[in-house]
């Protein structure tokens, strides 16, 4: 199973061909600036397009603390996404609390695991939103 850093070279390396397909559900790559250090991260993360946008969700596996990626974008929401071979910038905002519902059922039904991780924490898991930047 791949994850992690691993996960991000094999999918680099292979445009997506091994990485995008995970655990019955796709995965993309988001790059976020360091909030700190101004240096890329690159995260593995869960994914399903809504239109034109794809949707992150930044659970942490219901940890009381959002995603160090999730706090970068907060700080810098321009991020650089890959979807397979398709690279290119985006903008991150965190879902409107009127659309979130929508979004969640969307995210839930490729990883149920999402439920589970929301009823873990007292913190409101955030859905983020990621809009090409043309």
């Amino acid at each position: 199973m791949l994850y992690g850093k691993e996960h991000v070279r094999r999918y680099q390396e292979t445009d997506g061909a091994e990485g995008h397909d995970w655990n019955n559900t796709t995965v993309l790559l988001l790059t976020t600036k360091g909030r700190k250090s101004g240096r890329p991260y690159t995260t593995p993360l869960i994914y399903q397009r809504h239109g034109d946008d794809h949707v992150v969700v930044a659970s942490k596996g219901g940890d009381p603390d959002h995603p160090e990626w999730y706090k970068n974008l907060k700080a810098n929401p321009d991020v650089e996404v890959q979807v397979k071979g398709d690279k290119f910038k985006a903008r991150a905002r965190t879902s409107s609390p009127e659309e979130k519902p929508e979004l969640w059922g969307l995210m839930t039904r490729t990883w149920p695991d999402y439920d589970e991780y929301q009823r873990k924490t007292d913190r409101d898991i955030p859905v983020v939103v990621l809009e090409r930047v043309t």
